[in-house]
């Protein structure tokens, strides 16, 4: 069915618990020398162990290694609900309505930064906290009463948690407290940036479409309305966002090569050369002219402030920087889905770390379910394409449509009202005027396609992005 979202309706102050932690993460692994590889569950810092002390508690037992196997299910198991399908306009505006009446009602009560709650405690915090979570349907109304943390409070935090994207562990602290006191205006004014961002989006919803959150750092992969694959992904940077955009998968290509674009060349392979002219070569990195025939690093003037007129190609191999596999999407702003040789960094929770591409953990698992109708192309054969390191381009016999978006405050099918950080302050460009006009009239939610034929796998490719 086709989907024509025309809306006008935040501003996002919260987000994951370690988005708001992490001050610094690792810049661009591409431009970097190849450094040795931390395991995908070790910790960013290390130290020696201290000596027990008489009476301490027993250390807690180790978590089990992060995989992208692991990271996958757990992503898959929060829900099976799609972020974006034909009903996100109508279940956000419906949602919208229900907000703007908790405001008019006073809103929710503020959590003191120093209140005493965890579970088992009880008092006035305690109460408090219950209110708080009743109006914003996180507990049942008629489990408010009482002053004590409980079981049902411990289950009502979790969901909230969950929510927001924070580490469901049922317990207060500074990053719940920080989420809970968010005011109600907040809150609608993100689902209203959300749904403006709907605005004159045009977006095929077929049987079998792909799906990144930029601001969740999630991709899911939805077959009839629901969820069977999500994965972690690595967003753009807030200097280097990834767009918002619709267009369609054509292709996967196992051991890619990475023709760098033009900006990076200027702004940072030419910096890079100047201080040391050995990496290119270092990098596994090729200079090649209009015809496609390679020139000597040392013939170029790498001081010189002028545009380059040359490309600079990465071979393929371990270190390149899209790994061993890149999926094909066409669209203005040159960006894709692909592998990363710095797949440690799916472990953080803060995960806006690329130059406007997505990273897809666990991504020759996303590979093998696009390709699901491509004979002879499965997960093994997959693995075994990769491993005998040659560029391989499998083109899909449908395209597949894939949408970029950036919802910062949406609602799924469950009524969930999920909400996250602003991280490239797109909801502070809120657009009054559409709001007003959709709110009057001016604009219609989703419409429905005719109803015969039913709309083809293999359509002609567009992308139709954010205005801004």
């Amino acid at each position: 069915m086709r989907a024509i979202f025309t809306a006008g309706l935040v501003w996002a102050l919260i987000g994951t618990a370690a988005q708001a932690e992490q001050a610094q993460v690792a810049g661009q692994p591409v431009l970097r020398p190849p450094a040795t590889a931390v395991p995908q569950g070790s910790s960013h810092t290390a130290g020696a162990a201290k000596p027990a002390q008489a009476g301490a508690k027993p250390p807690r037992a180790a978590k089990a290694p992060s995989t992208p196997e692991s990271r996958s299910a757990a992503a898959l198991a929060l829900s099976a609900d799609p972020v974006f399908d034909e009903g996100t306009y109508q279940r956000i505006k419906e949602t919208l309505l229900g907000y703007a009446a908790i405001q008019v009602r006073g809103g929710w009560p503020m959590i003191a930064a120093d209140a005493k709650l965890a579970p088992g405690a009880s008092g006035p915090d305690v109460a408090l906290l219950r209110k708080r979570l009743v109006i914003s349907d996180d507990l049942a109304p008629e489990l408010e009463a009482g002053d004590t943390y409980d079981a049902a409070l411990v289950d009502a935090v979790k969901r909230f948690q969950l929510r927001h994207g924070l580490e469901a562990n049922g317990g207060i602290g500074p990053l719940t407290v920080r989420a809970l006191n968010v005011p109600v205006a907040a809150r609608i004014k993100q689902l209203e940036a959300s749904i403006e961002r709907l605005l004159g989006m045009d977006f095929v919803f077929a049987e079998r479409y792909v799906v990144v959150n930029i601001p969740a750092a999630f991709v899911e992969a939805v077959v009839n309305d629901k969820v069977e694959r999500r994965y972690r992904v690595i967003v753009g940077k807030v200097d280097k966002p990834s767009p918002t955009l619709t267009a369609y998968i054509t292709a996967v290509n196992l051991n890619p090569t990475w023709t760098v674009p033009l900006s990076i060349t200027k702004n940072e392979i030419f910096r890079h050369m100047r201080k040391d002219p050995t990496y290119l070569s270092r990098m596994h990195m090729r200079v090649l002219g209009a015809r496609d025939e390679e020139i000597s690093p040392q013939s170029i003037d790498w001081s010189s402030d002028r545009s380059p007129n040359f490309t600079v190609r990465q071979d393929s191999g371990t270190f390149n920087a899209l790994g061993n596999l890149k999926i094909d999407m066409p669209n203005p702003y040159s960006v894709y889905m692909h592998d990363t040789n710095t797949r440690n960094l799916f472990a953080d929770d803060y995960r806006f770390d690329s130059h406007g591409c997505t990273r897809v953990d666990n991504v020759r698992d996303l590979a093998a379910w696009i390709l699901d109708d491509v004979p002879g192309w499965n997960r093994a054969a997959i693995d075994a394409g990769i491993a005998a390191g040659v560029l391989k381009i499998v083109n899909l016999p449908h395209k597949m449509p894939v949408a970029w978006v950036y919802l910062t405050g949406w609602v799924t099918r469950d009524g969930t009202v999920n909400f996250r950080e602003d991280v490239y302050k797109h909801d502070e460009a809120l657009d009054r005027n559409a709001l007003a006009d959709a709110a009057a009239g001016g604009f219609v939610a989703p419409v429905p396609a005719p109803a015969a034929p039913s709309v083809p796998r293999d359509v002609k490719q567009v992308s139709n992005l954010d205005s801004r």
